[in-house]
Formats: structure tokens, C-alpha cells, sequence
């Protein structure tokens, strides 16, 4: 299991980019790694470009900014697009192949493309795809426990609406979803 990673997280306002960093952030300090989250926002309201940096590590993190990233996931193609060149070498993409077609273009980093908002849509509904994007990267890496990350769910479904709060089981169903996607799909790479 790696001790320290860098990842950016990207794709238009509403699909949770930002959430999943936070997610990730708080599960990191439940396991006692240090850590930051880093957003940043397009110009526009809704629907705009938005994507996080989360540094996860077993040291403290000198700078929350990112400039080569270990994984980047990307939810839409303009993710894809803006963020490939930010993977380091030997490093990996995990893209949004239900909205991003467009081609990949290193042969320096592994791409796993996943149709999220296809299987979101038989699982449940799209605006999961995030909790399942992070169900893969957490899966893929080991950087740290799906169990922690169901247990930050918990507890800020405290801190939500209850109408929010109902969709507990869903995210939950959706970030187990994800992992299992790299368990069947991704085993031998």
C-alpha cells in the first residue's frame, strides 16, 4: 500500500468533484495521515469547471497545491482534456468514459476508463458517480480503508438535510459499486 498520494479531482459543478476531495480529506485524517484539499472553481455558476487537489500522506504536506498528480480523476471530457498532462509519469487516469470519448494520448500513464454515470443509472441515479469514482480510486490504490470512507459518509449525513441524509444507502451502495467495478474489470492490471 502507498504511504503518500497526490490526486486531482475534476469535472463540472454538480457532479460532487469537490465533495469526493472532502470525503477523502476527512477519511485520511480518520486513519491519521495528514492531508489537504485544495478547490477551485470556474467563473460560472452550475454546471461550471471544478476540481480539487487532495494531498494524502503519512508526513506533513508542505503545500496543498499539486503540480504532477499521482491520479486524476476525471468526470467529463474537459477534465480529461485539461488534466492528462498533469499525471506523473507512471501514474494513472481514471476517466468518466459515459462522458468523455475523447481519445487518450500518453503511453506513460494507465487510463481506466469507466462508464460511471452508465452503471449510476442501473445502480441508482448519476449524481453518485463521484462516491463510485472514489469506490475505484480507493479500491485501485489501497491509499486507504473503503471502510473509512463509509464512515465519513455517516457522519457528515449527520450534518445534511434529512432528505440528503436518505440518500445514505445510496452512496454508500454506489462507493462498494466502485471498488467492485476494479475487482471484476481491472484485476490483472
Amino acid at each position: 500500500m502507498t504511504e503518500n498520494m497526490n490526486v486531482i479531482i475534476s469535472g463540472f459543478g454538480g457532479q460532487g468533484a469537490l465533495l469526493a476531495g472532502v470525503i477523502l480529506c476527512h477519511a485520511a485524517v480518520l486513519e491519521g495521515k495528514h492531508t489537504t484539499w485544495f478547490p477551485s472553481y470556474g467563473a460560472e455558476m452550475r454546471g461550471g469547471a471544478v476540481n480539487c487537489s487532495v494531498n494524502i500522506s503519512s508526513d506533513d504536506v508542505p503545500s496543498p497545491i499539486i503540480d504532477k498528480a499521482d491520479v486524476v480523476i476525471a468526470l467529463n471530457d474537459a477534465s480529461q482534456i485539461k488534466f492528462e498532462k498533469r499525471v506523473k509519469k507512471g501514474g494513472f487516469m481514471i476517466i468518466n468514459s459515459s462522458l468523455s470519448h475523447v481519445n487518450t494520448t500518453r503511453d506513460d500513464i494507465e487510463y481506466l476508463k469507466i462508464p460511471f454515470n452508465d452503471f449510476a443509472q442501473k445502480l441508482t441515479q448519476p449524481s453518485f458517480i463521484n462516491v463510485m469514482a472514489l469506490g475505484a480510486f480507493i479500491e485501485k490504490t489501497g491509499i486507504l480503508k473503503i471502510d473509512s470512507l463509509i464512515e465519513v459518509m455517516k457522519e457528515m449525513a449527520k450534518t445534511v438535510s434529512s432528505k440528503k441524509a436518505a440518500l445514505l444507502p445510496n452512496n454508500i451502495e454506489s462507493l462498494q459499486y466502485g471498488a467492485e467495478i476494479i475487482r471484476k474489470q481491472f484485476a490483472a492490471t
